[in-house]
């Protein structure tokens, strides 16, 4: 997401770092591009307007700081902005209610029902009791779908009766879920192709049964410059307490975003970035600001590796690598580690300072190649017998042979995966040696 706008803000920085330091030609002419980035990136265009202006003030005010470099100051103030494009603080659901009520909305297509059963898969693993409500009676097969995504997920759902009205819906499952047996109703309501007077009608007349705390539209951020519109009107129609952006992970340009907190001012909450039901994550201003401008969001890294990956296996894994007792079983259990971090873009999307080195198109070759080595790795490991991978300095070219021909592999790729678990043996000893050069400076500097 925000490939272009990221590539386009950082080729303009890197061109500031020349200048000894700011003057009004070299801020108007940096700001130019800017805005030119912004508006490609399908920026609203009063938005992008705004945000230059914003930004032109900061550099040629008095909040310019002698002590650090053009291109810093920049960054910094775009940075700030940024942030306060996309809402400032971080916002949740609100989630205080007995139970806490959520009401998606949204037109067809913008992946409405799918978002539902995420949310519900998100709640149910924080321990939460979760009913789905099916409303969207028009769309073909949207209560099946989400009748198979609650099975997934493992929470009840509540399905119309024949003839009975969406508002009817409403309020039967409202009465329903307050028997103290639910901490979260999630209303998965009927959409349109586009927003028409019935829509709105019924939107009222079920935020009238059900009065649910959260009102909450689903906007699919591929549409660009028409989710600000389409926002608009939601809002204005049954009000907004908040956003949901999915498809981000397929939109380059990413100006929805950008947008739709400015014009509406309703915070973004969530941000759908892939299909798996894991892959609804929590919108940070602070980090996606981050994330376009090349300094990389570690935090949601570790926040994913903590979530996807057994701590205390993780700590046992480090202890055979210091030791270097790693075998190609330990191996392996790392390489399925990565695959379940998803993909490798992600992680080097949040890499401070990966992105000045590599664009868009050099970060997908490496993920890509990456992940064909990790899937090559894997079938080689996954076709040696157990005392071959307990035993990987035994394994003789005859045993090669063998591993190559039973996983439809070459034998280069035996031997390359043997060489990379060598390497990785001997940056095992490194570490230990530098742990052990770390306690005896400790040693000696506290005496």
């Amino acid at each position: 997401m925000f490939e272009n706008l990221s590539t386009a803000l950082q080729k303009t920085f890197k061109n500031l770092r020349g200048y000894g330091k700011l003057t009004e030609k070299n801020v108007k002419d940096a700001l130019r591009e800017v805005r030119l980035a912004l508006l490609e990136a399908d920026v609203n265009f009063k938005v992008a307007r705004d945000f230059i202006k914003k930004v032109q003030e900061k550099c040629l005010g008095e909040e310019v700081l002698n002590s650090v470099t053009p291109g810093q100051q920049v960054i910094k103030f775009v940075n700030d902005e940024l942030v306060e494009l996309f809402g400032g603080a971080h916002t949740d659901f609100d989630l205080s209610g007995k139970p806490a009520s959520i009401m998606l909305m949204g037109l067809h297509g913008s992946g409405k029902t799918t978002s539902a059963g995420k949310l519900a898969f998100r709640w149910r693993k924080a321990g939460k009791r979760v009913l789905l409500v099916a409303c969207d009676i028009r769309r073909p097969a949207a209560v099946e779908q989400l009748s198979i995504l609650a099975g997934q997920v493992g929470c009840e759902i509540i399905k119309p009766f024949p003839g009975e009205t969406v508002p009817q819906l409403g309020g039967r499952a409202a009465k329903a879920s307050n028997d103290g047996k639910y901490d979260i109703v999630i209303y998965d309501t009927g959409g349109r192709f586009q927003i028409d007077d019935e829509l709105v009608q019924e939107l009222k007349e079920f935020e009238a049964e059900t009065r649910p705390m959260n009102k909450v539209l689903v906007l699919d951020a591929a549409i660009g410059q028409e989710s600000v519109n389409v926002a608009e009107t939601f809002k204005e129609a049954v009000g907004l307490t908040g956003m949901i952006l999915t498809k981000l992970d397929g939109d380059a340009r990413g100006g929805a975003a950008l947008s739709v907190h400015a014009v509406t001012g309703c915070p973004v909450l969530m941000t759908g970035v892939g299909e798996k039901m894991d892959e609804l994550q929590p919108f940070y201003p602070d980090r996606m600001a981050s994330r376009i401008l090349g300094m990389g969001d570690v935090v949601s890294f570790v926040e994913k590796a903590q979530e996807m990956v057994d701590q205390d296996e993780a700590l046992k894994m480090q202890e055979k690598l210091a030791k270097n007792q790693m075998d190609l079983e330990d191996f392996l259990s790392q390489i399925q580690m990565m695959k379940k971090m998803g993909p490798i873009t992600n992680m080097l999307d949040a890499l401070p300072g990966n992105a000045l080195k590599m664009d868009a198109k050099q970060k997908e070759a490496v993920a890509n190649a990456s992940e064909v080595e990790m899937r090559k790795f894997e079938s080689i490991i996954q076709s040696m017998t157990a005392w071959e991978r307990k035993n990987p300095k035994q394994i003789d070219r005859s045993r090669r042979l063998r591993i190559a021909k039973g996983c439809g592999r070459k034998l280069a790729d035996v031997n390359q995966l043997l060489k990379r678990f060598e390497q990785m043996g001997k940056m095992g000893k490194q570490f230990k040696k530098m742990e052990k050069r770390l306690r005896h400076l400790k040693k000696f500097t506290t005496k």
